[in-house]
Parts: structure tokens; C-alpha cells; sequence
């Protein structure tokens, strides 16, 4: 069983620090102390006085970076056999963790349960009071994969399957409360699987122009959302989802 879902922010050494300060403050929280043998890490944490859990991680990476997803496990070694089972490609093992890649390509890693604890954070306020929150992160699936790569997903978390209103969008919800739930997109090309982080808000275009005096860019305008990049120029949406969580 999945204990807890973590968004993993991959963004480039040369940006990372601009990266750390506006996903820090698009998300209102705070900047844990740089870990790791390079300090490539570091951890989004919430107000203190919302006694709420962290769900959002960012690495210092070479190359163009990207998001993945850790899955917080009771039995690291039990959960990839499973993974393997299910087509998924071991890229590396550690003591304490394996680094996964689903069939058709997206980075997955699992990781000791228990470190998290508490209730996923509330949605935070801009400063026109429009409220966001992280709560999805969204697997862009080549056509022909598609199918596989969502029952691979769909059997690895055990989470509940949920067409979306457009016959593209399905969701994995899980039974207990998580920081965060995955949306499978259907691309209209083939190509390997990617991710991106999803933004809800209770006002799109407000939310795209507090990001832009950021030092966001706006990419795309859609009737439900709005697709961004940020300072690394790594893509993720702000989408009409109510950030209350409903």
C-alpha cells in the first residue's frame, strides 16, 4: 500500500535557485534545508501552523530536468517486485530506495514510509486572496501507450480509475487522503511518458498573472486551463479544479 505520494520537482543546477524561490512562493511554503551528498535536495514545507504534511520535493539535476513521483512504501523490495511484474524497468537500487521506470518511460521512485505525517496542505492564498494548490501531477502518454501505461498505473497504486469529462483525461485518486492524485492525459502523438505538475485555482487567469510577475511565462490559454513554464522554462498548468480539493 502507498503510504504517501511525493511530486518531485527535477529542475537544472544552473536555474535551481530561481526555481526553489518561485515554486516556494506559488505554493506558500517554506525551503528546507539543502540535503544530499551535492545538496541537490530539498523539501517544500508548509506553515508550521497549518500542522499540515509536505507533499512537494525538488532536486538540483544536470540536463533540462523534469518531475517525477516517490511513493512512500511499507516494503521497498516487495513494491518492486510488483513494478517488474507489471512491465516497469529497475534503474536503480539502493538501500534505502529504487529508482523505477514505468513501460514507456516516466521515472518513478520508491521510498521508506513513516517520514510523513499529518494531513496534506490546505490551499494558500495569493496575494489578491485567489487560492491555489499543488494536487496533481499529470502523465502525458503517447497515444499508442496509452492504454498499457494506464493499467500499469492504475494496478501499481491500487487507486481508484475516474474518467475525466474530455474522453483524453482520467484520474487516480487514492483511497486515503494523499498530497497529491495523478491525471493520465492521452497524447495525440506517440512518445515516451513525461510529467507535470498541475496547479488548481479558484480563478485561472489570476493566478497565470501572479505567476507571470513571478517570472512564469504563459503558454497556452484553454477554457479549463492554462498552461505555464516556469523559471526553467519546465511546463505544469494551472487548471478550474476546486483547490479545496473537492
Amino acid at each position: 500500500m502507498i503510504r504517501w505520494a511525493w511530486a518531485f520537482l527535477d529542475r537544472p543546477t544552473q536555474r535551481f535557485d530561481d526555481c526553489a524561490t518561485f515554486w516556494s512562493t506559488i505554493t506558500g511554503t517554506q525551503l528546507s534545508p539543502r540535503r544530499g551528498a551535492n545538496d541537490e535536495f530539498l523539501t517544500l514545507l508548509p506553515d508550521p501552523a497549518l500542522f499540515a504534511a509536505a507533499g512537494a520535493k525538488m532536486q538540483s539535476v544536470t540536463g533540462l530536468g523534469g518531475v517525477h513521483i516517490d511513493f512512500d512504501v511499507d516494503d521497498i523490495a516487495a513494491a518492486v517486485r510488483i513494478a517488474l511484474d507489471l512491465g516497469a524497468d529497475l534503474v536503480a537500487n539502493h538501500p534505502d530506495y529504487a529508482v523505477l521506470r514505468s513501460p514507456s518511460g516516466q521515472m518513478f521512485c520508491f521510498t521508506p514510509s513513516g517520514r510523513a505525517k499529518g494531513q496534506p496542505a490546505p490551499a494558500v492564498s495569493a496575494p489578491d486572496g485567489t487560492l491555489t494548490r499543488l494536487d496533481q501531477v499529470c502523465l502525458d502518454i503517447g497515444a499508442a501507450d496509452h492504454e498499457a501505461e494506464s493499467h500499469f498505473w492504475t494496478i501499481l497504486t491500487g487507486w481508484d480509475h475516474q474518467q475525466g469529462r474530455l474522453p483524453e483525461f482520467s484520474r487516480l485518486r487514492a483511497k486515503n487522503q494523499l498530497p497529491l492524485q495523478l491525471l493520465l492525459q492521452r497524447l495525440g502523438v506517440d512518445r515516451p511518458t513525461s510529467a507535470h505538475i498541475d496547479l488548481s485555482s479558484s480563478d485561472i487567469h489570476a493566478t497565470a498573472a501572479w505567476h507571470e510577475s513571478l517570472g512564469a511565462t504563459r503558454i497556452q490559454n484553454h477554457e479549463h486551463w492554462i498552461v505555464m513554464s516556469d523559471p526553467a522554462d519546465a511546463t505544469y498548468c494551472i487548471t478550474s479544479r476546486d483547490p479545496s480539493g473537492v
